[in-house]
Order: structure tokens, then C-alpha cells, then sequence
């Protein structure tokens, strides 16, 4: 063998046994950090080392048209990430379309808003494919604030553009009417300027505003076409960044409206089950109410509830939505009873509740009691109601007054004196939702002042707009217990966050509602327990939609309760005083 052949035998046989010694040392040290069985070894090691991998990064969004619970179009935002420089789909969101367009529009005006709507998530799709999907592109998924940041200056820049046109169109419209004007002059036309000041001063308009002094409705804010695009993406960052957490949604937003300081107890929201939606187009007299729920009572304490096996623990919030079923089912027998009357109409709404009729509100509420008492329930102790009236529904303003029953009408005024009327009644009624337009201030105060300590009285035709609700620290709306939020349109994590905690300092009460058309997606659910809304309102038991938010709702009692970090509920009216600002009522 030549002496080179041996030298290079050698030098392997060197590496080799010097591999080797590596080989063993590296071993002993594995050992000695992870001393387990080898089966277990490669997990620790894949946990230990990827602590020092790069956190992962928003890599790329996608937009999707989908369908909500009723078959129309709605928005499902995708988050994907980079993780372990891989990547991957973390979440997703569905966000469906919200409308204010009321149930007695006209057929034209419920056509022209379901085009719109269609068309809004048309846009949507395309922002978050192609713009916010590379705006956000590198984005740290537990960054919220800095998520919602760039999606507000965005959206606003969008609002820009849509005002740079409208003005381009009016300017090119004005020069096209200058042009028609100075093409067809005529010697006749200033004729027409005397016929003209004589139909604008007829004395008819004036006489009316005196007899008609009701403030007129405000205009409907424009919603800017996309927008939804906003919203659901904001939440879904938020879902994002509570996977990459490994935190669920409800202790992720939390952390976020507290700083990232993990609250040691949280109280859930307790539901308002819509049971009967009662819609203003039936052909029956009463108009008030369009829904009926029930509030499980807050005396359902959990110390009464839990069993000493804690494999058969029953909960609060289960069991006040076992005895909703219960009600809910009787209500449907007796309607199907040969022995009543058949109801106008019967049949499942959107809301996921019976709709039926009523000629008065007496025959609704005594019938809602009986059916509690054929089951051995009492209302106003085992059950509660609240009624949404959504007043702004029943305005006829040719005379100034609110339509309740067909051909009955009472002004402002004559309404709080009928609500205090009907509390008296019915003391079991805890909760009011619209019961006046939010343009009738003077007598929000009144009724208030009037039935504050007793029931509830929340606004929400005034809250769909939430950008446009908070100003500097306060609240643009009138006195009110409390706030119906919907999260719709360009609604962001981070402006719930900031406006429940102006309403937290203001000692109102915060409701999360769902919208009259919802998807499956169940984050409002955690929203609302993050947040420490005081209720949830979320329509009724019989549409799966509905259904699977109430069972994410007994999922996270079950998951606070096993951890000892659920608090019980409580239900605290507020004692309003006559011309007391909302930042100045006592507390609670």
C-alpha cells in the first residue's frame, strides 16, 4: 500500500473516531438537559429549540364570498402565517352583512339594499385579497393595536377617495346643467322664478313645524362599500393572534383591553333568548314589540348549582337556557293547540324564534305567563323579560307620534307615561330596548329618571354606528342604561375595546348583539366575555347559526368554572337623578 493511500486511511479513520467522541458528548449533554425516555426525547428537543425560532408573521390574507344562516352573501377573511418558515392557515372569520333598512320598507328599497350588500362584499373580497393582504403582509398577528392602526388609515383613505369623486361628479354634473341652461335660454324662463318663490313660501310647511315639533330623524350614516373587509379582518387578526397565543379568543381580547394583565375572575354575559319575534309588516294591531326575550335569573348562583361530583356539575347559564327550551316549547303547544285560535302566522324567523301576532300587549304578556305556569315556572322569579320596541320603526311623522297599535298613536311624552304604566303592570319586564328614537332625548331622560331603578333601558338603532358613537371621552347619544354593539362594517377589535371602556368609566351597561343575519362563526361569543359585556343577545334557540354562539357560550362557562376563574353574574339597576350628565351617575 503506498504512503499516501495510508496517510488518507488515516486521516478518515481520525474524523471518524473523532465524530464519534462529538457524537457521545453531545449525548451525555442531551441527557443531562432532557432526561427522558428516547420515545419522548424529539418532542422536548422540537419544543426546546423552537423557543429560538422567528416568531411567526402574517404572510398572506385571503377573501372569500360565502353565505350566512339565511343564504345571502357574507365575507370569510383567511389569515395564513409563517410559521417554523413554513406556511400556514391559522384562522378564518366570517363577518355577515348588516342592514338598516326596516322590515315595513318598501319592496324597492329591500331590493335596492340587498344589491348593495352584494356588491359590498364583492369589494370586500377584492380589498382584502389585494390591498390588505399586502398592507398587513409581515405583521406580528398579536400586534392588534398596530393591526387596527393601519386598517383604520386605510379605511379612511378609501373615505377620501369616495369624497374626491362625489365632489368630481357634482362639479361635472353643475357644468353639465350651466351648459343645458345656457344652450336652452329662452326669454320665458325668468318667468318662472315668482312660481317659484310662491310654492316656497306657502304658508302650509310652517304651520306644520309648529304643529309638529318632534325632532326629525337623523340621516342614516353611509356605509362605504368594502367596509366589511375592515372588520372582518381585524378579527380575524384578533383570532390570530390568540391561536399563535395559544390562548383562547375571550382571554386574548382580555389581555388586550387590560393591558395584557390576566384578569383572575370573569364574569359571562348573561343571554337574552329571543323567544317571539313579532314583525311590525304582520297584518295584526300591535306595532310595540318586535322581539320578546327572557332573561335567566342571576339567582341561579353557582353555589346553589354545582354538585359535589364534579362530573355532574350543571351550570348557570346551562340551566337558565334549559329552562328557555322549556318555555320555548310550551309557547309552540299552545299555539298548536286545536283549542286556540290559530295565530295570524307561525312560522321560524331569521332570528331563529316563532313569529306570531298580537292584537295588544296584554294578550302577548299574559300569554307568556300561562305558558310559564302550565310548566311550574313564575316570571319575574324564575324567568325575566325584556321587550325590544324598537321605536324608531313605529314613527309616523306626517302626525308627530308613534303608531303602537294600528290606528293608535301617542306623542314622545305620552309614551314614557305608558312604559311607566306598563312596568307597573309587569314588573317582570327588566329590560327595554329602543323604546324611543334616539332623536327624543328629553324624553330618554324622562324615562329614565322615571323607570331607571326598575328596568333597564338600552339603546341600539343609535349604537350601529360605532366610529361615529365615541367622542374625545364620552358617549354622542342620549341618557340610557346601557348599549346594544353590534360588530359590523369597519367595527375593529380595538374600537370595541376603547368604547366599552368609556362605557365601563360611564357605569352603562354594554350588550354585544349579534346581527339580524349571522353566520356560524361564534367569536362574538368570546368578544363579549373578553370585553365583560353585562348581557349577550344573541336571538333564539332554533337556528344553528344561533345555536352553536349559546353552545360556545356553555363551553366557556364550563372551561372558566373548572378553572376557578368564573364570577357570578349580577343584576344592578341604576337610580338615575334628573339632569345628571352619564359620566356623573352614582355608582354601582
Amino acid at each position: 500500500m503506498e504512503a499516501g493511500e495510508r496517510r488518507r486511511l488515516r486521516r478518515e479513520a481520525a474524523e471518524y473516531y473523532r465524530g464519534q467522541r462529538v457524537a457521545e458528548r453531545l449525548e451525555e449533554a442531551l441527557n443531562a438537559l432532557f432526561p427522558l425516555p428516547p420515545a419522548d426525547l424529539y418532542g422536548e428537543l422540537a419544543n426546546y429549540f423552537s423557543k429560538f425560532s422567528k416568531a411567526p408573521v402574517i404572510c398572506k390574507l385571503v377573501g372569500k364570498k360565502v353565505l350566512d344562516g339565511v343564504g345571502q352573501p357574507a365575507l370569510e377573511v383567511e389569515i395564513y402565517c409563517t410559521v417554523k418558515n413554513y406556511e400556514k392557515r391559522i384562522c378564518s372569520t366570517v363577518m355577515a352583512t348588516h342592514s338598516q333598512i326596516p322590515e315595513n320598507a318598501l319592496p324597492e328599497a329591500i331590493e335596492a339594499d340587498e344589491k348593495e350588500r352584494n356588491d359590498s362584499v364583492h369589494t370586500a373580497v377584492q380589498w382584502v385579497s389585494e390591498a390588505l393582504n399586502t398592507m398587513l403582509r409581515d405583521l406580528d398577528p398579536t400586534d392588534q393595536c398596530q393591526a387596527d392602526k393601519m386598517l383604520g388609515e386605510y379605511f379612511a383613505n378609501k373615505i377620501e377617495e369616495k369624497k374626491k369623486i362625489e365632489k368630481q361628479e357634482e362639479e361635472k354634473r353643475k357644468a353639465e346643467e350651466e351648459a343645458a341652461k345656457a344652450t336652452h335660454a329662452s326669454p320665458s324662463c325668468p318667468s318662472a322664478s315668482p312660481s317659484k318663490q310662491r310654492r316656497g313660501g306657502r304658508p302650509g310647511k310652517k304651520v306644520s313645524a309648529e304643529v309638529n315639533p318632534i325632532p326629525p330623524a337623523e340621516p342614516a350614516e353611509p356605509v362605504l362599500r368594502g367596509s366589511l373587509a375592515i372588520g372582518g379582518t381585524s378579527l380575524a387578526i384578533a383570532k390570530a393572534g390568540a391561536t399563535i397565543s395559544r390562548v383562547p379568543l375571550y382571554l386574548h381580547t382580555a389581555l388586550l383591553k387590560h393591558n395584557q394583565e390576566s384578569p383572575k375572575e370573569m364574569i359571562l354575559p348573561l343571554p337574552m333568548v329571543t323567544v317571539l319575534n313579532c314583525e311590525k309588516k304582520l297584518p295584526t294591531k300591535l306595532k310595540l314589540v318586535k322581539e320578546v326575550m327572557l332573561i335567566p335569573p342571576v339567582e341561579l348562583s353557582l353555589q346553589q348549582m354545582y354538585s359535589i361530583d364534579t362530573t355532574l356539575i350543571t351550570y348557570v347559564h346551562k340551566y337558565g337556557i334549559e329552562r328557555v327550551l322549556d318555555i320555548q316549547k310550551e309557547i309552540t303547544r299552545m299555539f298548536e293547540s286545536p283549542a286556540k285560535r290559530p295565530p295570524p302566522l307561525k312560522r321560524i324567523s331569521h332570528l331563529g324564534c316563532l313569529t306570531i301576532g298580537y292584537d295588544n300587549l296584554e294578550q302577548l304578556l299574559l300569554q307568556l305567563q300561562t305558558a310559564c305556569n302550565n310548566i311550574g315556572l313564575e316570571l319575574g322569579t324564575d324567568m325575566y323579560l325584556a321587550i325590544n320596541c324598537a321605536a324608531h320603526e313605529l314613527m309616523d311623522y306626517g302626525k308627530g307620534k308613534y303608531e303602537i297599535l294600528t290606528g293608535t298613536f301617542k306623542s314622545p311624552d305620552e309614551m314614557v307615561a305608558m312604559y311607566v304604566e306598563m312596568i307597573d303592570n309587569f314588573p317582570f319586564i327588566i329590560a327595554l330596548i329602543d323604546p324611543l328614537r334616539k332623536e327624543d332625548r328629553e324624553q330618554w331622560s324622562s324615562i329614565c329618571c322615571a323607570l331607571g331603578s326598575r328596568c333597564y333601558l338600552f339603546a341600539e338603532d343609535a349604537a350601529t354606528q360605532i366610529s361615529k358613537l365615541k367622542s374625545d371621552q364620552n358617549i354622542n347619544m342620549a341618557m340610557c342604561s346601557g348599549v346594544v354593539l353590534k360588530y359590523t362594517n369597519q367595527t375593529k377589535v380595538s374600537d370595541l375595546i376603547e368604547l366599552t371602556g368609556v362605557l365601563d368609566g360611564q357605569r352603562r351597561v354594554t350588550i354585544l348583539g349579534s346581527l339580524d343575519r349571522e353566520s356560524s362563526d361564534e367569536s362574538l361569543v368570546d368578544l363579549a366575555v373578553g370585553l365583560g359585556a353585562r348581557f349577550l343577545k344573541l336571538g333564539g334557540l332554533s337556528r344553528g347559526e344561533r345555536v352553536a354562539k349559546y353552545n360556545r357560550l356553555l363551553a366557556i362557562e364550563e372551561e372558566l368554572a373548572a378553572n376557578g376563574a368564573l364570577r357570578e353574574a349580577k343584576l344592578e339597576f341604576v337610580e338615575f337623578v334628573e339632569d345628571l350628565q352619564p359620566e356623573q351617575l352614582p355608582d354601582r
